[in-house]
């Protein structure tokens, strides 16, 4: 294990990689490599050192801002050893052509260990008899719970997610997951039962553990009603992001004896103070945050990020790119317009189709350059909307590879009525949405959902209407929405024959809100009805 200071060696070798803060590493000497671990450099000396070097490797300690990067003159690729990169300005590096990497898988196995090892201390009461042995009593009278034969509920099949899923059927345990993101391949591989939506897993599970990013989507989605649809002396584990779980709900569930034991290893606020509502409930365990704290996580993350950094400076940017560097500007120039219209039309179709198990791109007629860097750019849009991972066009075939979501491209050189036109459908076994746009000078518009052909500038929020071809449709949802002051900015009406099917679009100024969105549902001149936001 490589440990001790050194100081830089002034040889000149094909690459010099600089790792300046602590983390676990293996050998460090790599044939045309000059690696340098010099670890807490004060910020003055790194400053100072950096022009030396073709790459830098941080944990978090290191800011890596604009001035750090503008000290990089030679830099080409930064490696942040673990998950975040909340300390390295990726925009900035983006403009400077640095590609930033990172190694977010080191620590699946021992995050997914924790669950399940939270999942057994809180069944059998481990952290409880420990205490009460440890204040002397010895109490043989607790009864706990098997985990086998029962039935565990996740909330979020990411990497984590479906680890805990293999592991908890290795226990004995049927596998209920809920998400609405990932495609239904991603189940079968870890052969999990797909959940409608959250609270039929809730009402089905007798433990639950939660595997989500924290969003503004995630933050609270397991409250005092979600914890109420849970079945009495159920087990509650949140082992991913504080907040996920509301704690004074899971704190009153608890006293009231609604959930049999609860585990946490993450809080909103860390540490926790002494009044914390949780901290005295005496049927829950914590850990500190724990979830990669293993001598294996760790050392993985360094051999990891600095595996994938010497990759990248040889070429290959397949694993762990966060960023992606900007493209030469005559590329951007050519094709802006079209690289706006692919991420905007992946975001559409993200948003209509989230658990798509297939992506079709179609690159029709004659684009003003090479059409390539439209479908990872179309990627992109798609992923944004469906992964907290940073999706760029360098990571996001993988990215979708992951997810179980198959990509495919064609090239048709006729299209109607345009020079080009950018096609994308996402499938699912039982579901397919198709859009497509085209470019006005560099202004995108959209031309076609489903089969209907219509002219949308894709901005600001675009209900999606569906219905049958009679008066009145597009009146009565403008009349509901001038009721709630909410302004239609554009209109676009596309129908397959008169008194056929017909669908049209109203781009609006404001979201309504989720009961204004149930209200236009229900009227009866409405057949579907979808928001998007791009």
């Amino acid at each position: 294990m490589q440990s001790g200071r050194r100081e830089p060696r002034l040889s000149w070798l094909v690459h010099r990689v600089l790792i300046c803060d602590e983390m676990k590493l293996g050998p460090l000497d790599f044939p045309g490599v000059q690696l340098d671990y010099l670890a807490n450099m004060p910020r003055p000396d790194l400053l100072q050192a950096l022009p030396q070097y073709d790459a830098l490797i941080t944990r978090s300690r290191t800011k890596v801002d604009a001035e750090l990067l503008a000290a990089g003159s030679r830099l080409r690729v930064i490696g942040r050893g673990g998950v975040g990169v909340d300390n390295i300005d990726l925009e900035a590096a983006s403009r400077r052509g640095i590609l930033v990497l990172n190694a977010p898988e080191a620590n699946t196995i021992s995050a997914a260990e924790l669950a399940i090892a939270h999942l057994l201390s809180a069944a059998r009461g481990l952290t409880r008899s420990d205490a009460k042995i440890r204040a002397g009593t010895w109490d043989r009278k607790f009864l706990g719970l098997e985990l086998a034969g029962k039935r565990l509920g996740i909330v979020g099949l990411g990497r984590i997610g479906s680890s805990v899923a293999q592991r908890a059927r290795g226990l004995g345990m049927s596998v209920l997951a809920y998400d609405p993101y990932i495609a239904q391949l991603a189940f079968d591989r870890v052969g999990a039962e797909r959940a409608a939506d959250l609270p039929a897993l809730l009402g089905a599970v007798q433990f639950l553990t939660v595997h989500t990013p924290l969003t503004e989507e995630t933050r609270g989605m397991i409250g005092s009603a979600e914890l109420a649809l849970l079945p009495r002396d159920a087990v509650v584990v949140n082992a991913a992001r504080g907040g996920i779980i509301d704690e004074p709900a899971l704190a009153a569930a608890l006293r009231a004896g609604q959930l049999f034991a609860a585990a946490i290893d993450v809080f909103v606020d860390e540490p926790p103070g002494a009044d914390h509502p949780l901290v005295s409930v005496p049927n829950l365990s914590f850990t500190a945050h724990l979830g990669a704290n293993t001598l294996e996580a760790q050392s993985r993350v360094g051999e990891e990020i600095v595996s994938r950094v010497l990759a990248a400076l040889d070429g290959d940017i397949s694993r762990g790119a966060v960023n992606a560097p900007a493209l030469d500007p005559h590329t951007k120039q050519v094709l802006g317009g079209y690289l706006e219209l692919a991420e905007k039309l992946g975001k559409i179709a993200g948003q209509l189709l989230p658990a798509a198990s297939a992506l079709e791109v179609e690159l029709c007629g004659r684009f003003p350059a090479d059409p390539a860097p439209l479908v990872p750019q179309v990627l992109v849009g798609y992923l944004s909307g469906v992964t907290d991972e940073p999706a760029n066009p360098i990571n996001a075939r993988a990215l979708c590879r992951e997810r179980g979501l198959k990509v495919s491209v064609q090239t048709c050189e006729d299209v109607d009525d345009y020079q080009s036109e950018l096609v994308l459908t996402a499938r699912t076994e039982g579901s397919v949405r198709s859009v497509a746009g085209t470019v006005f000078g560099r202004s995108p518009r959209l031309t076609r959902l489903r089969n209907y052909r219509l002219e949308v500038v894709p901005e600001g929020y675009i209900l999606i209407v569906s219905n049958r071809d009679r008066p009145g449709a597009v009146a009565q949802l403008s009349s509901r929405l001038g009721d709630w002051g909410i302004n239609i900015a554009g209109m676009s009406l596309g129908r397959e024959a008169r008194g056929g099917l017909a669908l049209f679009t109203l781009t609006l100024d404001d979201r309504p809100s989720a009961a204004q969105m149930e209200e236009l549902r229900r009227l009866p001149v409405v057949d579907s009805l979808f928001l998007v936001e791009v």
